[in-house]
């Protein structure tokens, strides 16, 4: 069975990369969901962070933060994030 490929691997960026990149952009869209019930100045305690690092975030300028800050930002917000990984998928050669 083939893997799927996902749209960073069609712009060019490796298995890898396109990997983490696939985490970081799906914890970034889930905490700019839950922060919705969050006005910027409550953010900015929260977080920790002034205001225009609070509204990069929210604009999603997701460049400008790293998957780390944004593990930072999840527990921050009580929002108990976590990695899963799954067992790889037994190939047709095997």
């Amino acid at each position: 069975m083939r893997r799927q490929r996902n749209v960073f691997e069609d712009l060019g960026f490796s298995p890898q990369e396109a990997a983490a990149l696939v985490i970081k952009t799906r914890l970034h869209s889930k905490i700019v969901r839950y922060a919705k019930k969050y006005s910027q100045a409550q953010l900015q305690k929260i977080l920790n962070e002034p205001q225009p690092r609070v509204s990069d975030l929210l604009r999603g300028k997701i460049a400008k933060f790293s998957l780390e800050t944004l593990v930072n930002y999840a527990e921050a917000l009580r929002m108990r994030p976590e990695i899963r990984t799954h067992q790889p998928a037994e190939s047709a050669a095997d």
